[in-house]
């Protein structure tokens, strides 16, 4: 994987890598990462580099080191900036499922009149698609919009890293969201990438993310397949 040098140090794009795939399972809790030497080929970086990088997520409370057995995952949670809500990739990763994300497309896209994005952010866009499975099932359908003003996005490996990973590589911090949750039929498009019968209907969540200065940054549009498994909310208290 070969890592854009445009961005923050490559130590930290390689630590939102793994801490990406922690989260999603990839590295489920009680397994050991891949090698040092094996993340050095894939990221194609110096042994120094894959160090930091790990320093870092063991620091953080993910990963464990231990002489001659390797670096172990130790927690695949994230503890939120804002409250104690969990992520919904997270409840489900707990809860035993496989979850994979697919990269769709990442563009610089125009907004139809009379849609949200336009009305939001005008004539064009930021554009990032993506789907998400559980079990290797399609589950989840998201698209993004962002302000122009991040359109660098486009030079990282939008399929590996986390999008408000990214946002924060860029200096860009998100301080409020808002989640509007409905009931609609999805786009043509989107039936098809979540094999729903055409007319079929699908949890629709809405979520607006904001910057410290109340400027909005994000649009995401995501479909759920809520037949093949109900959203979670879970609280730690």
């Amino acid at each position: 994987m070969k890592l854009s040098r445009r961005q923050k140090p490559l130590y930290l794009q390689i630590m939102n890598i793994l801490k990406d795939r922690i989260l999603h399972g990839v590295y489920p809790v009680g397994t050991n990462i891949p090698s040092e030497p094996q993340l050095e080929q894939e990221f194609q970086v110096s042994k120094i580099t894959v160090r930091s990088a790990i320093k870092e997520l063991t620091q953080e409370g993910y990963l464990e080191t231990g002489s001659g057995k390797g670096t172990r995952v130790i927690r695949n949670t994230s503890s939120s900036k804002l409250s104690k809500l969990k992520r919904f990739t997270e409840v489900l990763v707990e809860e035993g499922h496989r979850i994979r994300k697919q990269l769709l497309r990442a563009d610089i896209a125009a907004n139809p009149e009379g849609t949200e994005a336009h009305r939001l952010f005008g004539e064009r866009a930021l554009r990032i698609e993506r789907l998400y499975f559980l079990n290797d099932r399609p589950y989840i359908h998201y698209t993004h919009y962002l302000t122009s003003e991040v359109a660098d996005l486009l030079a990282s490996d939008l399929g590996a890293q986390s999008l408000y990973g990214l946002l924060e590589e860029q200096d860009v911090s998100l301080a409020k969201y808002r989640d509007e949750f409905s009931v609609e039929t999805a786009p043509p498009d989107v039936q098809a990438a979540l094999g729903v019968p055409p007319g079929g209907l699908l949890l629709k969540r809405t979520r607006y993310s904001y910057d410290a200065e109340g400027g909005l940054v994000e649009l995401s549009l995501g479909y759920y397949h809520t037949e093949m498994h109900r959203y979670v909310v879970h609280y730690d208290v």
